[in-house]
């Protein structure tokens, strides 16, 4: 049995494989003290782990601190690369570009060759533009909803709000409204660019993914929901390492 973890920056998201059956998938936090406590007794069955992070390295040392104190499989974290199977990275130094991006890459170049766009609703929101060529041709780094609660909470002392996540984008009555609408409201002209951008370059396929990815489809985002892209490029990769 094999597990797969895809470790943002907070959050993880993970899947039991076997004989590339998936048996069980779950969630967890990094903050917590064991972070794959959602997979239960079937971790200790795991023969092998792959993992695709962008976490810092206090958390990733936790995650594998856990990991050891679970089960005693070889862990294998997976990176960036230049290049797989006809998708070619526009980055010249591809270490500095987030794994969770590749991985979510290559996961729709493999079901989605005639071009596509990843947006993927995490802490930050990434946007990666891909041709039909499989030739990366960049994209777009933003804060995240909750990065931008956060920033309002911390630097501006005096605006006292409830996150409630509304979709409206009409001026705001009060301050809950304004600043809630107005997050809406950045992400409305970001889903604007991005369909723009996607006619521009010729790209047909927009996917959508991370854990607001509701969200921006919600405020629409003409995408499909595909939750588990990162994890879908991760175990492709693995399977192709594994094999040679």
């Amino acid at each position: 049995m094999k597990l797969f973890i895809d470790a943002g920056n907070t959050r993880l998201k993970w899947c039991l494989d076997d004989q590339d059956c998936t048996l069980a998938t779950g969630t967890g936090s990094l903050e917590d003290e064991n972070p794959l406590s959602s997979a239960g007794e079937l971790i200790r069955q795991v023969r092998g782990v792959a993992i695709s992070t962008v976490a810092s390295e206090e958390r990733r040392t936790h995650l594998m601190d856990s990991l050891a104190k679970l089960c005693p499989a070889p862990v294998k974290f997976y990176w960036s690369e230049q290049s797989r199977n006809g998708l070619v990275n526009a980055y010249q130094d591809v270490s500095r570009m987030g794994a969770d991006r590749w991985h979510a890459m290559y996961g729709a170049w493999l079901d989605h060759k005639q071009g596509f766009v990843v947006v993927d609703a995490g802490s930050a929101v990434t946007i990666d533009y891909v041709d039909t060529s499989g030739q990366h041709l960049g994209g777009y780094i933003l804060p995240g909803l909750q990065m931008m609660l956060r920033s309002l909470r911390t630097d501006a002392a005096r605006i006292w709000f409830d996150p409630d996540q509304g979709l409206a984008t009409d001026p705001g009555r009060n301050t809950g409204e304004c600043v809630n609408h107005g997050l809406a409201w950045l992400s409305g002209a970001m889903i604007e660019r991005v369909i723009a951008d996607a006619q521009k370059y010729g790209l047909s396929d927009l996917l959508v993914t991370g854990g607001d990815a509701n969200r921006l489809l919600g405020l629409g985002l003409p995408g499909t929901h595909r939750p588990d892209l990162v994890l879908s490029g991760l175990r492709a990769i693995h399977a192709e390492d594994s094999s040679e």
